[in-house]
């Protein structure tokens, strides 16, 4: 895509541009909690949306005889999950809300990654070509390649552990074992105890959501780098080589991207079981 001023972007500049995230205003310093990543909020509510509605349709037209493809692969979905809950967060109260949790979770972050396969500039393209280009100046759509919607998503998950912490040990018990565990119930060990249990929550937390950030960023640096091959391709008579190439990588990165996109979905929903069976367990 060309910048804004009509000028040709080098290669740097082509890849920053498409790091770039379409905002509700100029974020004027380094930290600025006015600023939203209006692309990321777009297309994570949406495919949030199709997600709930695909289970939906599916839900309805489950029947008793032989199933269909769709409700087969969601069967196959929902026991597992079932299966991995049941596993690991052993009270099965909380496992009513838990496991549609842990499904929700993976339906939509799986959903989310996959948009990392469409082409880099697909909807730069559109916006040119139907004259909202000079609007549109930046646009992302892998919203798990946002560090502010991984977080967002591993802090909710952080509010359900809190949640079940003070459930089922109660305020009291729980602020109790904040100060106790894991050294020991010793008064003169209480300020290390809270600043271990402050550390356990804060690295649980951000490890969370960097993991899921890192890997999707990755991939989405790494379509833009094989994108920059077909570019070259297209505009040098010898090139034709690195066009092979693109077609050669971008086939080859995609295949293996489709079990990053699963294995990051499985990951982070994995992770948010094991954090809440965590805040069932007393020490």
């Amino acid at each position: 895509m060309s910048a804004s001023s009509g000028t040709a972007l080098t290669a740097g500049d082509y890849i920053g541009h498409h790091l770039v995230h379409l905002q509700n205003k100029k974020q004027t310093t380094l930290i600025d909690f006015g600023v939203v990543n209006l692309d990321t909020i777009f297309w994570s509510v949406s495919l949030g949306m199709i997600g709930l509605f695909f289970m939906w349709r599916v839900a309805k037209s489950i029947h008793s005889g032989v199933p269909g493809r769709m409700q087969a692969a969601v069967e196959m979905l929902l026991e597992m999950v079932d299966s991995q809950a049941k596993g690991i967060v052993k009270n099965a109260e909380s496992r009513k809300v838990v496991g549609p949790l842990a499904l929700t979770v993976f339906v939509w972050i799986f959903l989310m990654n996959s948009m990392d396969f469409l082409p880099v500039d697909l909807f730069h393209t559109i916006f040119k070509y139907t004259g909202i280009d000079h609007n549109i100046e930046y646009f992302r759509v892998v919203p798990t390649a946002d560090l502010s919607a991984t977080l967002g998503m591993s802090c909710g998950v952080l509010l359900v552990c809190l949640f079940y912490n003070i459930k089922i040990k109660g305020f009291g018990g729980w602020i109790h074992e904040l100060f106790s565990a894991p050294f020991g119930d010793k008064w003169f060990l209480y300020p290390v105890n809270f600043l271990m249990q402050m550390i356990e929550f804060a690295a649980k937390t951000v490890s969370h959501g960097l993991r899921l950030f890192g890997n999707m960023y990755a991939g989405e640096l790494l379509f833009m780098l094989i994108a920059l091959m077909g570019a070259v391709g297209f505009g040098s008579a010898t090139g034709i080589f690195l066009f092979i190439g693109h077609i050669l990588a971008g086939t080859g990165w995609a295949i293996f991207h489709i079990l990053i996109v699963a294995l990051q979905a499985f990951i982070f929903m994995m992770l948010t079981l094991v954090y809440v069976g965590q805040a069932h367990d007393h020490h």
